[in-house]
């Protein structure tokens, strides 16, 4: 399967009606990052290390110096490709990654949880997804998927929709020391006709395709029984082999190569890697069912020894459906961003609830070949991967500290009143409810869709500014000496300030690609990286305490993930009209981080504001009791 290349005349087509309406990147101008770059980062760090780097700074981006040289070569890439920054970026961001997919980069997306009262049930379930998959993989094909428009800042500008094609058409293949995205063409190969059930850690080819004639949902849902009854063999059990795919790049790169050594394993993992999707047919969890224990299910299926190895975490879409009720999505991400998975999931589900009302009988299937079980030759090699896979997975699952965490005192409705966007209002409650908690700011990241532009993932909105610190340190600090006007004007502040970077961030103007692209051009060139990107406060500015994204849904599902860093959290939020849904993640290991304590804080910290607002503001909204406040904080989880 060749690598992601330049998009086909499909791709380009569907990005939106005329091509030409949709610009390339903009490379900023250098003397403009590097100022910003200083001004993100002065009052992060110590005022010593500020200087030296304010110094190394200058001499990088001095006229007809090292920065200028960079800058140039930058604007010539411009030219000659789509994107310039984005092979850097997914290079950087994913493929160069050797951390394990599951929790470390593999969002979630959790469904409400469904009522299966017996196995059939889950299968009728699973046999509708896999016809709203269907429905919309012909969409994609026949390239009907409607363009997006930008909502929020800068609202109606056409999206790139590119990043759609590589739903179900791609495959991140592991390297020893990098990955690849691969992608099929169709001039190379047909297009794929089948879709692998994941069932007791075991793989089934399902053909959706047979004879020329797409299997209705009855067929689906009889082929589904077929591979239960076949799962349920234990004298054919073979080994969890998926398992492998859960661990790091590198070692799962040398386990692939061992298995690659047989023909049988060959054949199986053509098979998967030319799939349309997974779907995995999850057993019980055998815990409570809460938001926070359906999201870990999803994240990372509870371990080896419950639905973890029950999955293929190289593939970009993996459909979970439990016979519990626990369903959703597990993604791999570097294909595409989170809205683009957003969009793909509420159209399924839409689909769903539609043909739920109609009623799906087993058709009649007499000829319809039985799906078949994919085969694995394993080695004592293999055997030893799969044992050390199995631990370190454990590991994973044991170091996770997570929560799903309802806020239900207000949502975006009392947001909008105050004529503050709902997203830069968040931010700031994240930067007051960590400054609560270790009474500093730190880098943090907030994905920013790029999409405006030609080939467009995402760059980064660096919301610790120095205008929210002013804000924290007014509500923690000086909580007593200041006026609330005075608070007030500091919160107004904070959030100009984040609302300005936003524009930055999905105008092409932020600082984190660019910066991204001198320093990969610099290592292309030249055989020492410049100063500026070895000095300690670079290395610092990429290190994202606070991981952070806003996954706004229409319906009842929200997504999460795992920390960036080992000392860090991860905070993906779904502000709905009236409460705000947090997924926060951290890890045990880590012993400054607590998930508990850093939604407690951000209850504190939402409340905090809610009562500023209303003091300087006269807004009139009725303060609930604190028995409703107590009711509404257990939707989530009880801080």
């Amino acid at each position: 399967m060749p690598v992601l290349e330049k998009p086909t005349q499909k791709e380009k087509d569907a990005c939106s009606k005329d091509v030409t309406t949709l610009p390339k990147l903009p490379v900023p101008p250098l003397q403009q990052t590097l100022h910003m770059y200083l001004q993100c980062m002065k009052h992060l760090i110590p005022e010593e290390q500020f200087r030296k780097t304010k110094a190394i700074v200058e001499q990088f981006g001095v006229a007809g110096g090292l920065g200028e040289s960079l800058q140039q070569k930058l604007l010539d890439r411009r030219e000659k490709t789509g994107n310039w920054v984005f092979n850097y970026w997914l290079d950087d961001m994913y493929l160069n990654n050797r951390l394990a997919l599951p929790v470390n980069s593999s969002p979630a997306i959790i469904f409400a949880r469904q009522h299966f009262k017996d196995v059939n049930d889950q299968l009728r379930f699973a046999a509708n997804l896999i016809s709203g998959v269907l429905d919309y993989k012909a969409l994609l094909d026949a390239n009907a998927v409607p363009v997006d428009f930008a909502r929020g800042q800068l609202s109606g500008h056409p999206l790139c929709m590119k990043q759609y094609y590589g739903l179900f058409s791609s495959y991140r293949l592991p390297g020893h020391t990098k990955d690849t995205l691969v992608a099929q063409k169709s001039s190379i190969m047909p297009e794929p006709e089948h879709i692998i059930v994941a069932c007791n850690n075991q793989f089934f080819v399902l053909d959706v395709v047979i004879n020329f004639r797409r299997l209705s949902e009855g067929d689906l849902f009889t082929q589904l029984r077929k591979i239960v009854k076949m799962a349920e063999n234990e004298e054919e059990r073979l080994p969890p082999i998926g398992l492998l795919t859960s661990d790091g790049r590198t070692e799962w790169a040398e386990a692939r190569t061992s298995l690659m050594k047989d023909s049988t394993n060959r054949d199986s993992l053509d098979m998967i890697e030319r799939c349309i999707c997974l779907v995995c047919l999850d057993g019980p969890s055998g815990v409570e069912l809460n938001d926070t224990n359906m999201a870990l299910q999803l994240l990372h299926g509870g371990g080896y020894d419950k639905n973890g190895a029950n999955r293929w975490y190289d593939k970009p879409m993996q459909f979970v459906v439990g016979r519990d009720g626990v369903c959703g999505t597990v993604c791999e991400h570097s294909p595409f961003d989170g809205i683009v998975l957003v969009q793909c999931t509420e159209h399924l589900l839409k689909h769903m609830k539609e043909s739920a009302k109609k009623l799906v009988r087993a058709d009649s299937v007499s000829e319809l070949p039985t799906p078949r079980r994919l085969r694995w030759k394993c080695s004592p090699e293999i055997q030893g991967h799969l044992a050390s896979s199995a631990e370190k997975l454990q590991r994973i699952v044991n170091n996770l500290d997570f929560i799903v965490y309802t806020f239900g005192n207000y949502g975006k409705e009392f947001i909008k009143k105050q004529k503050t966007s709902p997203d830069a209002y968040i931010q700031v409650a994240l930067q007051l409810a960590f400054y609560r908690c270790h009474r500093r700011l730190v880098p943090t990241y907030e994905s920013a869709s790029i999409r405006r532009f030609e080939e467009g993932r995402v760059d980064n909105i660096r919301s610790a500014t120095p205008e929210v610190l002013a804000f924290v340190k007014a509500m923690i600090d000086d909580k007593s000496s200041l006026l609330e006007s005075e608070k007030m004007q500091r919160f107004k502040d904070a959030i100009t300030a984040q609302t300005n970077y936003t524009i930055l961030a999905i105008t092409g103007m932020a600082i984190d690609n660019h910066l991204l692209g001198l320093r990969e051009t610099a290592r292309e060139h030249f055989k020492e990286l410049p100063e500026i990107f070895t000095d300690e406060t670079y290395l610092t500015s990429s290190r994202f305490i606070l991981s952070t994204s806003q996954v706004p849904t229409t319906m009842e599902m929200f997504c999460c993930y795992g920390p960036v860093v080992p000392s860090g959290y991860g905070v993906c939020y779904n502000p709905q009209p009236e409460h705000i849904l947090l997924c926060i993640s951290s890890f045990k290991e880590c012993k400054e981080t607590s998930s508990v304590m850093f939604a407690k804080a951000v209850e504190e910290s939402l409340m905090e504001m809610r009562d500023l607002c209303s003091k300087c503001n006269c807004t009139t909204t009725k303060s609930p009791s604190k028995q409703e406040t107590a009711a509404k904080s257990q939707n989530g989880r009880k801080l």
